[in-house]
């Protein structure tokens, strides 16, 4: 025989109850079976309100026609199939019904009090009328159904509200039933009865406790909880998206989880199953066809961790003092003294020096147990052997469960990573002996953070990374159309790239969800957030990002100047913009110092050489042990394209009107025929090398003689550029009767570092670098008498975007810390 329990939210709408029925049908047909119903959604509550209001004196009639109203509707959906006898014979079960709750209310307002077992017999009636209706139902659909009573199976003892189920006694009780004589048994959850025959409850999941307790009692094959979810997550799905589904678990494990907060079964639910290893599958009534979790006595071994489960709502009690130490019974009389005031304590810990002893309880009880602490060492507290009970509210317990747990090494220590990645502060930390379980208690209000960090680190194999956007120009949306066109490949190699904030000038848009590719642009258009740095870096902190990544494609020094910040919020920093590594040296030094004590990754390849490797090799060069001797580059795209068609017979000013046409040069092409742009990539790798220099030690040469007058608009300017046709027309030719051509070249030397316009021979690398190319040859004591030369296209934004990419890809394998 199989067991089959639903609970109210699976019967709570005549579409519901009609898939609950179905389901049934075809159970039946397999084999013998015996369902346990719930009291369809709200009923039960309602059931429970109508007391309050009795005991009080309010009306109830509202409840009641609620009540009325509810089955009403299900027996209007069951009417079509149910016939006129079967209807008929549910309309007087539920009007029996009907009339003992309107009379029991009656009578509990005249005594302005409700006895406990009036209200168990009071509330129970909502699953007797489930069951009515299904048995009717099941039989009109030709299924032979009867009904158990629970009062007859099950002797429980406890209190009227709250009792335990005697399996052996309800075993010996069951052998006394036919079940032969029905193919399909219909039993009301939530209830048994005591030696006196009374009604009783079985408290919380008291449905799920009957069907576990009537499959041990009836020896079951199985028993199925059918429910609203597919089956056991490994996390709760409500707080982190991609929580995973458990195909099987242990008894053991599924205590665990149950008793650490999971809802899906409660720990009396698994004891009557757990003791007669029947297996027990968590369904779903609203996609049947799932295969759902298992709990049995197999596991699946492949994981160590096999879920994390949260407690909320705890506080932590602390008994602290100089009469802890060394006092034999202490702990004894802390919790004899808890027991006795009914206080269930869920985690305890204890310092090695004895000084004290913590243990969390439900912020419910946690009154009533300082006031029995206070009680029972009365005298301790009056002498100041022991500090004031301290109270820490706010609280949750959050546990990594699983069999595989025992013996793996590094559990605890990922397990810390990720509350630290969490930005959450530990308050206390616990281990049971069976080493199925670790539990960190945390605030409350971090607790999704720390199941979400949690989560990812024991669950999760990609590598995140979480694009922060700062500047949305050109390279900013080449960058992010580059990275939605490589989404498929980055995902076959386990990359998660996300880009979770944007922001340009004025607006900024922030999703730790991700915002869709495709349509950030009117997102952020529409967004009513102002640009904010500071805000931004606050969100990071307060964010669930694994691997947060600044993308700064602004050229403002403004930006630049909050690296750091980003840093210490957890950030990497990947620029193409120059103004940090060529501000002061002081500054310089400052980002590496951010980057290496916040363990953050600072990369900036594009600020020199667009998407040439020339930072990276450089680097790699020097750590190595080489030392630059010589340097000397082409680091313009836009001059390089310049000098480029100069060479081929152009004049200077119409060269530099296609290069701003075609977007290689800066909207005013002063800013790159005066030399700074590349100087500044010249004082960048200086410093990569070792030079302590600052930018005015550059000697800067622009293409413009000091004599020409540059002043005014671009449209102004642009007009007298032609004013220099002639005179670059001369330079050009004196070169040429030389053999050589001019290029606009940067230069590093033992006399110091320069930019301007060289003479280049045909012997020399840089002679044949022209169209938008960079070149750089470096001289070094490994590298010589021939350089280690870089060549490769260096103008447009696409090149720019790319070396952005290759840059952020590079933070891949890294998680968020934070020292803040």
């Amino acid at each position: 025989m199989k067991v089959l329990k639903f609970g109210g939210t699976s019967l709570g709408d005549w579409e519901r109850f009609s898939q609950v029925a179905s389901i049934l049908t075809d159970e039946a047909a397999q084999g013998r079976i015996a369902a346990v119903l719930s009291a369809p959604a709200t009923i039960t509550n309602s059931l429970i309100a109508a007391i309050d209001n009795a005991t009080k004196g309010q009306s109830v009639q509202a409840i009641v026609e609620h009540i009325d109203t509810v089955f009403n509707h299900l027996l209007s959906g069951a009417s079509p199939v149910l016939g006129e006898a079967l209807e008929s014979e549910f309309k007087v079960r539920f009007a029996h019904q009907l009339g003992q709750w309107q009379q029991k209310l009656k009578g509990i307002e005249l005594l302005g009090y409700c006895p406990d077992e009036v209200q168990a017999d009071f509330v129970v009636g909502g699953e007797r009328m489930s069951a009515a209706l299904m048995e009717v139902l099941l039989k009109a659909k030709g299924v032979q159904a009867g009904q158990l009573d629970p009062k007859q199976v099950f002797l429980a003892q406890g209190g009227i509200l709250e009792s335990a189920v005697d399996i052996q006694a309800s075993r010996e009780r069951a052998q006394n039933i036919d079940l032969n004589a029905n193919q399909a048994w219909i039993m009301p959850g939530f209830c048994a009865a005591n030696d006196e025959g009374q009604t009783v409850l079985l408290g919380r999941n008291g449905s799920d406790y009957s069907a576990a307790a009537l499959a041990a009692s009836l020896g079951a094959s199985q028993c199925e909880i059918w429910t609203d979810v597919d089956g056991v997550y490994n996390v709760d799905p409500r707080l982190v998206n991609n929580a995973k589904l458990m195909s099987k678990l242990s008894y053991q494990e599924a205590m665990e989880l149950s008793y650490f907060g999971a809802k899906v079964l409660h720990p009396k639910t698994i004891t009557p199953i757990a003791q007669y290893h029947i297996p027990c599958v968590i369904k779903n009534t609203f996609n049947p066809s799932a295969p759902g979790s298992v709990v049995s006595r197999e596991t699946d071994g492949s994981e160590a961790v096999k879920a994390i489960s949260n407690l909320d709502n705890m506080t932590m009690i602390d008994v602290a003092g100089p009469g802890m130490k060394g006092m034999v019974g202490m702990a004894s009389r802390v919790f004899a003294a808890i027991s006795n005031a009914g206080v269930s304590v869920s985690l305890i810990t204890q310092s090695s020096s004895e000084y004290s002893v913590s243990f969390c309880v439900a912020s419910n009880d946690a009154k009533t147990a300082q006031d029995a602490l206070e009680r029972a060492f009365e005298l301790e507290l009056k002498n100041e052997f022991l500090e004031p009970i301290r109270l820490k509210s706010g609280l949750s317990i959050v546990s990594l469960i699983g069999d595989g747990m025992k013996t793996r090494k590094g559990i605890a220590a990922k397990f810390l990573n990720a509350i630290a990645a969490a930005g959450a502060n530990l308050v206390a930390l616990a281990q049971g002996s069976s080493e199925r379980s670790i539990s960190a208690v945390v605030n409350q209000q971090q607790v999704k953070n720390v199941l979400v960090a949690s989560h990812r680190c024991f669950f999760d194999d990609s590598h995140d990374i979480d694009v922060l956007l700062v500047g949305a120009g050109n390279i900013g949306k080449e960058l992010l159309e580059q990275i939605k066109g490589q989404q498929q490949v980055l995902a076959k190699q386990k990359i998660r790239m996300r880009l979770c904030a944007v922001t340009n000038s004025s607006k900024m848009h922030l999703d730790e969800q991700g915002i869709d590719l495709e349509s950030w642009q009117d997102e952020l258009a529409a967004s009513e957030q102002a640009a904010d740095l500071t805000k931004l870096r606050a969100w990071i902190s307060d964010a669930q990002l694994r691997n947060p990544v600044l993308v700064d494609c602004t050229s403002n020094d403004a930006v630049a100047q909050t690296y750091p910040d980003f840093m210490a919020a957890g950030a990497h920093v990947v620029t193409p913009n120059k103004k940090a590594n060529t501000g002061s040296l002081g500054y310089y030094q400052k980002l590496r110092h951010a980057a290496l004590v916040n363990k953050r990754q600072f990369l900036y390849e594009t600020t020199v050489g667009a998407g040439l490797p020339v930072i990276d090799n450089l680097k790699k060069l020097v750590a190595a042990g080489d030392e630059l001797h010589k340097f000397n580059g082409i680091l313009s795209g836009s001059l390089s394209y310049i000098f480029g068609e100069l060479e081929a017979g152009m004049s200077l000013s119409e060269a530099t009107k296609i290069a701003r046409d075609k977007g290689f040069t800066e909207p005013d092409p002063r800013d790159d025929l005066s030399g700074m742009d590349v100087a500044r990539k010249v004082l960048i790798l200086a410093r990569e090398a070792g030079f302590n220099l600052e930018i005015d030690d550059i000697n800067i040469e622009g293409v413009l003689p000091d004599n020409f007058d540059a002043t005014g608009s671009v449209e102004e300017f642009m007009q007298r550029l032609p004013e220099l046709d002639a005179w670059m027309a001369d330079m050009i030719a004196s070169a040429k009767q030389e053999g050589k051509v001019l290029r606009y070249v940067g230069e590093i030397d033992e006399q110091g570092c320069k930019v301007g316009i060289a003479k280049v021979a045909a012997d020399e690398p840089l002679f044949s670098v022209k169209g938008g190319e960079n070149a750089l040859a470096f001289y070094s004591r490994y590298y010589q008498p021939l350089p280690f030369v870089l060549r490769g296209y260096g103008a447009g934004g696409a090149v720019t975007a790319a070396g952005v990419f290759a840059d952020v890809l590079r933070t891949a394998n890294w998680t968020r810390e934070v020292t803040q």
